[in-house]
């Protein structure tokens, strides 16, 4: 017997008559979701007036989708400028080359004068 009485256990509930009182959980599947409004389909959104779909994981933007002469074109002119940007990376690789053989010939050059002059001074 407990000293204080026990006044903490709460009665239980009855049980519930129905389950549910609609007739939904009668129809079949395809008819709950119309029934519902379960069918999501893809999230959009639309940002700065261009319209974005999520779908595989990934944003698409979905205004570039009606629009494939754009995306040639845009597809087109980033290979263009990554090739130019390979060329020119070749360019400054090619004048860096350049300027360290310049400058390591400057420097023999500049010894051997240095030599020349002590070499002559001992005469």
């Amino acid at each position: 017997m407990p000293l204080f009485g026990n006044s903490f256990s709460p009665k239980k509930t009855p049980p519930r008559k129905w389950a549910s009182l609609s007739n939904l959980h009668l129809l079949d599947r395809s008819t709950r979701e119309v029934e519902l409004g379960l069918e999501y389909g893809t999230p959009t959104m639309n940002l700065a007036g261009q319209s974005l779909k999520f779908e595989n994981g990934q944003w698409v933007s979905g205004s570039f989708l009606g629009d494939r002469r754009e995306l040639y074109r845009l597809r087109k002119r980033n290979q263009q400028l990554e090739e130019e940007n390979n060329l020119l990376r070749l360019k400054v690789d090619i004048l860096l080359d350049m300027l360290s053989e310049t400058t390591a010939e400057s420097h023999l050059m500049e010894k051997e004068l240095e030599e020349l002059k002590q070499h002559s001074r001992r005469k």
